[in-house]
């Protein structure tokens, strides 16, 4: 984002701070998806999410056909101008260990529909109908549902986790502490005022309708009650990991986690295999505790690989 903030504060100082061309250079870029889960051999079928607005979200729901019992699930949330193909890699460790796995597309990326501007609190909210549609499908089990995000979809878990209490755990990879500290930064590497980066910052707050304090995740941490891994790279160039040591100063208790990779960007996603054993058994344990306890060591998830139709 750093381009776009510089581009922002070039027009504001050449012409006016207007509404709309700031809407333009804030606005997400697209990726579309270009392969699908099938080049990782997983099971799944492609999905229509309603949002708000009358938009719908696509999705990747990767999950056995007919499974034995309700299984546990995974929201998985890409960053900005990111998509699901981005995230596949979450995918098949989850799948192997037996989640389900529903992969979104946020509103005005990926193959979702476009809606005007995106925002941190826009992925939240998109996040949560992705949560309530997989709630209801047979073959869920709604006790077992967890998040997991990276960058801005690590800001956007989150905050959805601090609103909501029937969530088994959130991973939140990569997040930045505070919007306007990223922003401060970001201002700075490129020289830019600070005047000129303060009313910036105060049209983005009222463009999304939310003050940075509010959605900052070093201040959502404290009102998450399930248990949260935070997940950063020790090498992270956009965020740095201080940025997760924050957030992590911050938690409630000490179901709150911190998990620092060696060797790894803030895009570093294909090296999540690696570390892929960690995630894995921070959401074992917390799913477990998300069981009535007479079903707690009770090993319901199931793994196949049967190929589901496309729909």
């Amino acid at each position: 984002m750093t381009t776009f903030i510089l581009t922002a504060a070039l027009l504001a100082a050449g012409v006016a701070l207007t509404p709309a061309l700031l809407h333009r250079v804030y606005r997400a870029p697209r990726i579309r998806e270009q392969g699908t889960p099938a080049a990782l051999a997983l099971p799944y079928r492609s999905l229509r999410i309603p949002t708000v607005n009358g938009k719908t979200l696509f999705a990747w729901l990767v999950s056995p056909a007919d499974p034995a019992e309700p299984l546990p699930a995974v929201i998985v949330l890409h960053g900005w101008g990111g998509n699901a193909e981005q995230m596949l890699p979450f995918a098949a460790p989850l799948h192997r260990e037996g989640y389900a796995v529903l992969l979104l597309d946020a509103r005005n990326h990926g193959l979702s529909d476009t809606d005007g501007f995106s925002s941190l609190p826009r992925f939240s909210e998109d996040l949560e109908h992705g949560l309530d549609w997989l709630a209801r499908q047979p073959g869920i089990d709604p006790r077992r549902l967890s998040l997991l995000g990276h960058s801005v979809g690590a800001g956007a878990v989150l905050l959805l986790a601090s609103r909501r209490r029937d969530l088994a755990a959130v991973i939140s990879v990569a997040a930045f502490a505070h919007p306007e500290q990223l922003m401060r930064r970001q201002f700075r590497g490129n020289r830019i005022p600070w005047t000129l980066g303060w009313l910036v910052m105060r049209w983005v707050e009222r463009t999304i309708q939310a003050r940075f304090d509010d959605i900052a995740p070093c201040r959502t941490i404290r009102h998450v009650s399930c248990p949260v891994l935070l997940v950063h790279g020790e090498n992270d160039s956009r965020v740095p990991p201080a940025d997760a040591e924050r957030i992590y100063a911050n938690r409630r208790d000490t179901s709150t986690e911190l998990l620092l990779l060696p060797d790894t960007d803030h895009d570093s996603l294909d090296a999540i295999e690696t570390h892929a054993a960690a995630l894995l058994a921070f959401l074992g344990k917390a799913c477990r505790g998300a069981l009535p306890a007479s079903h707690q060591g009770k090993n319901t998830a199931r793994s196949l690989d049967t190929p589901l139709p496309q729909v």
